[in-house]
């Protein structure tokens, strides 16, 4: 036996045993009271799973998880999918309610289905231990475990129902218990990173999906099939079922707002704790279903060491404010610019997803960064202007014991991405437009070169980093240009070792 199989039998152990000390019974209890109890249990799905499965059930749900459930558990013909974002219990969930529809003899036969069949017996393994060793199921609904068919693959209860794992390609075909076709059908992360790159791969998936695994249910029988997995590519298994499904949903890990869409087990703290440790694109592939092809358009940033800031004419920052107020939604972006010969350059950046206090904070940053080296203009487009935002963001500078005015860039903006793309493209790809190298540890300057990397047309990115970028440019241009007091150089320094 390999070291990895040991170790996966001593984990599968130690939750066995975990589930037969969290799952006691009350001896005491007498058969009229059991059976009262088993009716109420089931008469209230939340109630039966707490009960049943104290080991998954350890906070309260989301009104969505309790929605999906009354969608599933009432619809007896139902195909649904489930785009939810990690860390919001898809799994989990699946498994209590098809336990719950199997126990009470609402389904007979459940396929589990993944990528692999490794990961489908995976997924299998929790309903057999759960089976053998949960002693509230025991006590209720009677011995499970069923000798002579009972395996890692396909488990057929005393009780009689049968669930089998099954990997993608496998042949589904004639699998059935007795008369029975299957009543349910769970197709838990079907999609893998490296299949998705190739989209020959994902149609030869979905087209065993749509002729040989869905094939498998009852015409005229019921049938419950749904799909788990995030969108981890514009094109895979889950966009495709979205397409047929009588209902989908995609959940993220905060919501339109912001805010944690489980709070009751994923806090603020946590996920942003999180999110700082990976990139911007793993984190909008695995928790915002926003799968982002890196380099479409900017396929490389570019970054050097800057001259003195006594050389550049006049530097502009660029405020991007973002229309929403909640610390954890748009970025806020502030980018310092400047012209040099004929390059520009990012000389500062603070791009963050945070309020308009610490936003106040970064402007102050970046004026007592420039000091008097040379001149400085602040720049917002005039639209956040005239935004109650702006009056809390200077009273958040005086708070600071600083004083900033920012002008108003009152141009009629076209369309963000072909304004971005037309505008600083080609100065990239030309070696015009540069990231100060002594920035490159940056977080906000990391985040501004993942912006510039996400951006694609009719993408779901965030792109306030790249959109200050052209404010900037665009100003500095009319100023370089039409301007004619600005047309003057940093300092002068002189030299004392020559004379």
């Amino acid at each position: 036996m390999k070291i990895a199989d040991r170790e996966a039998i001593k984990e599968w152990m130690k939750y066995r045993r975990q589930v037969e000390k969290m799952t006691f019974v009350d001896m005491d209890e007498n058969p009229y009271q059991q059976k009262k109890r088993i009716a109420y249990l089931e008469a209230h799905p939340e109630e039966w799973f707490k009960y049943y499965f104290p080991n998954y059930y350890r906070c309260e749900p989301a009104p969505f998880h309790v929605a999906a459930t009354k969608r599933w558990l009432t619809h007896e013909r139902w195909y649904e999918v489930r785009a939810w974002s990690r860390e919001l219990g898809k799994t989990a969930r699946s498994m209590m309610e098809d336990m719950y529809l199997l126990l009470t003899g609402r389904a007979k036969v459940n396929l589990i289905v993944s990528n692999s069949l490794d990961n489908a017996i995976r997924l299998l393994t929790p309903y057999r231990i759960h089976l053998e060793a949960n002693q509230r199921i025991i006590h209720d609904y009677g011995e499970q475990k069923n000798i002579g068919d009972w395996s890692d693959q396909k488990i057929s209860t005393k009780t009689g129902f049968c669930i089998a794992a099954i990997g993608a390609g496998q042949s589904p075909r004639g699998f059935r218990l007795e008369e029975m076709r299957p009543d349910l059908i769970l197709i838990d992360d079907i999609d893998t990173d490296e299949d998705c790159r190739n989209p020959e791969i994902i149609k030869k998936k979905w087209n065993w999906i749509e002729q040989a695994l869905i094939p498998t249910v009852s015409i005229s029988g019921n049938k419950r099939i749904r799909f788990n997995g995030n969108i981890i590519a514009p094109y895979c298994c889950i966009t495709e079922a979205i397409k047929k499904a009588d209902y989908y949903e995609i959940i993220n890990i905060r919501d339109e707002k912001g805010r944690s869409t489980w709070p009751q087990k994923n806090k603020e703290s946590d996920i942003d704790y999180l999110l700082s440790k990976i990139s911007y694109f793993s984190a909008q592939k695995e928790y915002f279903n926003n799968p982002i092809t890196e380099g479409t358009v900017f396929k490389e940033m570019y970054y050097k060491k800057m001259p003195p800031l006594t050389q550049y004419r006049f530097l502009v920052c660029y405020i991007d404010l973002s229309y929403k107020s909640s610390p954890r939604n748009d970025f806020k972006a502030a980018v310092l610019m400047g012209r040099w010969k004929d390059e520009y350059h990012v000389l500062k950046c603070w791009l963050k997803q945070a309020t308009t206090q610490e936003l106040a904070k970064g402007l102050v940053d970046i004026k007592r960064y420039v000091g008097d080296k040379t001149a400085l203009y602040f720049y917002a487009e005039e639209n956040f202007l005239q935004d109650i935002i702006v009056k809390e963001l200077h009273d958040d500078i005086r708070r600071l014991n600083e004083s900033i005015v920012i002008s108003a860039d009152k141009r009629k903006k076209p369309d963000k991405f072909h304004r971005i793309e037309s505008t600083l493209e080609p100065l990239v790809t030309n070696g015009k437009f540069f990231l100060n190298e002594s920035e490159r540890d940056n977080p906000s300057m990391k985040t501004l070169e993942e912006q510039f990397k996400a951006l694609a047309p009719g993408s779901k990115s965030h792109d306030d980093g790249p959109d200050a970028c052209e404010g900037a440019k665009h100003i500095i241009d009319q100023k370089y240009y039409t301007d004619p007091k600005d047309m003057k150089f940093g300092k002068y320094l002189i030299n004392n070792k020559r004379y």
